[in-house]
C-alpha cells in the first residue's frame, strides 16, 4: 500500500486527493509483506532534492520488498512526531524512517515508548536499542567536488555555500581545492538554513562579486536556484545530493550524489532479515552510498579520468589524494 497520511480522513478536498486515495486502495490488495514502513518528513516531497530522494526510497521499499508504506509531510516537532507514531502504531507500522538529522534525537527520546518499532534516521547521533542512524560521510564528496573545482576554475576563485555549520561537505570542499591548487581562493559561507533561497542567492551574488566562477551549493533547499542563477551568468556549479546535470550540462560540471533511496532499501531489507544494526552507521563511496554524477562536456577527459582514478583509489584504500 502507498498511503499519504496527510490525506487520511479527507474525502471531499479535491480531485487530485481522490485520485491518490483511489490509487492507494488499489495498491492495498497487492501487498504481501508482514512488515509496514512509514516515512516522516520535516518538509515536502517535491523539493527535487533530499526529501524527494527519501520519497523515492520509500517507493523502492514498496516495489522491491513488497512492504506496505506510508508517509507524512511537515512533521518537525517532538509533539508532532509522537502524534504520528501513535497513529502508526495503531496501523501496525514497525519500521519508521525520519528523513533528516532532526529525527535522531526525537526518535532516541521516544523509542522506549514504542518498543515494537525500529527507527531509522540520517546524520544524527543515536544510542537506544531500537534506533539506527545512517551517516553519509560528506567530507569525501565535498573533497572531490573541491578537487574538480580547483582544476577547472578560470578565475582562481571558487565558493561553497553550506546550509549548516556542521556539514563536513564544506570543510572537505575547501581542503579538496587547496590540495589540488593552493593558489585557488576558496570562499566558504554558511547561511544557517536549508531552504532560505533569498539568503543563498544573496550569498551567491557576494561570491560572484569576488570573481568566483564555480560554486558548490551544499543545501538541497536552495541548490536549484543557485544553479539556475549560475546558468544565467554562464558560470559553473557542482550539483548536490542528486545528479543535477539535467539543469544544464554546460553549467553543472558534475554532482555529488547521495544515494539515499538505496540506503532506504538496504535498511528495510536488513530489517526484514533481522540484520539491521542499532546505533550509528557511516556510509561513503565504499558502500556505493555516494558517487559522482555525470560530467559536463566542459570537463576535459583527462580531468575526468584523473578524478575517477582518485575516487577508485579512495574506495580501495580510504586515503584521499593530497597532490
Amino acid at each position: 500500500m502507498f498511503l499519504n497520511r496527510k490525506y487520511i480522513g479527507l474525502f471531499i478536498v479535491g480531485y487530485t486527493v481522490l485520485l491518490l486515495l483511489s490509487a492507494c486502495s488499489t495498491d492495498m490488495s497487492t501487498a504481501s509483506s508482514d512488515n509496514k514502513a512509514a516515512l516522516l518528513l520535516e518538509s515536502t516531497i517535491d523539493d527535487e532534492g533530499w526529501n524527494s530522494k527519501g520519497y523515492h526510497g520509500l517507493l523502492n521499499i514498496q516495489s522491491e520488498l513488497d512492504m506496505e508504506v506510508m508517509y507524512e509531510e511537515n512533521v518537525s516537532s517532538l509533539g508532532a512526531v509522537k502524534t504520528s507514531l501513535d497513529t502508526l502504531k495503531e496501523e501496525g507500522v514497525d519500521l519508521v524512517f525520519g528523513h533528516g538529522k532532526i529525527f535522531a534525537e526525537m526518535f532516541d527520546e521516544l523509542s522506549e515508548d514504542y518498543a515494537d518499532m525500529h527507527f531509522v534516521s540520517f546524520n544524527g547521533e543515536v544510542s537506544n536499542e531500537n534506533v539506527t542512524s545512517i551517516h553519509f560521510d560528506g567530507y569525501a564528496m565535498g573533497y572531490f567536488a573541491g578537487r574538480l573545482s580547483g582544476a577547472m576554475s578560470d578565475t582562481n576563485t571558487v565558493g561553497v555555500i553550506s546550509a549548516q555549520k556542521w556539514q563536513p561537505e564544506a570543510e572537505g570542499f575547501v581542503e579538496g581545492v587547496q590540495t589540488k591548487d593552493a593558489s585557488v581562493e576558496v570562499i566558504n559561507n554558511n547561511i544557517e538554513s536549508w531552504d532560505d533561497k533569498e539568503k543563498a542567492l544573496q550569498t551567491l551574488n557576494d561570491m560572484l562579486a569576488e570573481d568566483a566562477d564555480i560554486i558548490y551549493p551544499a543545501g538541497d533547499g536552495f541548490h536549484i536556484e543557485v544553479i539556475n542563477k549560475l546558468k544565467e551568468e554562464g558560470l559553473y556549479a557542482i550539483g548536490y545530493v542528486g545528479d543535477q546535470s539535467d539543469l544544464g550540462e554546460s553549467t553543472v560540471l558534475t554532482s555529488t550524489v547521495q544515494h539515499v533511496d538505496e540506503m532506504y532499501r538496504m535498511a528495510a531489507e536488513q530489517y526484514q532479515n533481522n540484520e539491521l544494526d542499532s546505533g550509528n552507521i557511516t556510509v561513503d563511496f565504499q558502500e556505493g552510498a555516494i558517487t559522482m554524477g555525470e560530467y559536463s562536456p566542459r570537463v576535459p577527459e583527462n580531468v575526468q579520468k584523473q578524478l575517477d582514478e582518485e575516487i577508485e583509489e579512495y574506495k580501495q584504500t580510504g586515503e584521499l589524494p593530497t597532490e
